[in-house]
């Protein structure tokens, strides 16, 4: 059973962690990317399925690439963050079911229509890419979500020959830099988006 986590937790999760729109000149290694996607995989997925598929950008080439099919202010971003990163989600998940999901053997038969998939693949890559981003928090990085990109050029250009892989978000990574991010935007209370019944 899990225990609370303290004041100093929450918020490096939560409270006080932002989105960030700069990063300083620290860079994120290979090893940082791996130690995030390590806590980042033992989030919760339906039936196990790990939809998402991530593409770890760390060279300037690659950030280059994906700024080019970016829109407004999110190409200069991307082009001087540390790393950004694709996650993207695999329309054909359940191929990898037999192993991901053994104790029901006929899993990857519960989804045999890619119509039928394609809300699960999205789901499930979306709570994937949170868990990068709690992740990525976790170990003293920070991100910069966003979702203003052709979808469909960068599947062309990251994904060439993989129709059943698609772009879902984008994000930067890197170490903040606070003078680049806003004042905090409002969060609604409990009353305003909730009831109990």
């Amino acid at each position: 059973m899990g225990q609370p986590l303290d004041d100093a937790g929450l918020d490096t999760l939560f409270r006080t962690a932002r989105s960030f729109n700069g990063y300083t000149d620290e860079p994120v290694t290979e090893a940082d990317i791996r130690a995030i996607y390590d806590l980042l995989k033992m989030g919760p997925t339906s039936a196990n399925m790990q939809p998402a598929r991530f593409v770890w950008l760390l060279s300037q080439e690659g950030k280059d690439k994906l700024a080019s099919f970016s829109s407004g202010t999110n190409a200069e971003k991307i082009r001087k963050a540390p790393a950004a990163v694709i996650i993207a989600m695999d329309l054909d998940f359940n191929e990898q079911l037999p192993w991901l999901f053994p104790h029901a053997p006929t899993a990857k038969d519960w989804f045999g229509d890619v119509d039928g998939r394609t809300p699960h693949a999205f789901r499930n890559s979306s709570l994937q890419g949170g868990y990068f981003i709690l992740a990525a928090r976790a170990l003293g990085l920070d991100t910069g979500p966003m979702s203003g990109f052709d979808n469909a050029a960068v599947d062309a250009a990251f994904f060439p020959g993989q129709p059943n892989i698609r772009s879902n978000f984008i994000s930067t990574l890197g170490h903040g830099d606070p003078s680049s991010i806003f004042d905090r935007l409002p969060r609604p209370e409990f009353e305003k988006f909730n009831r109990v019944e």
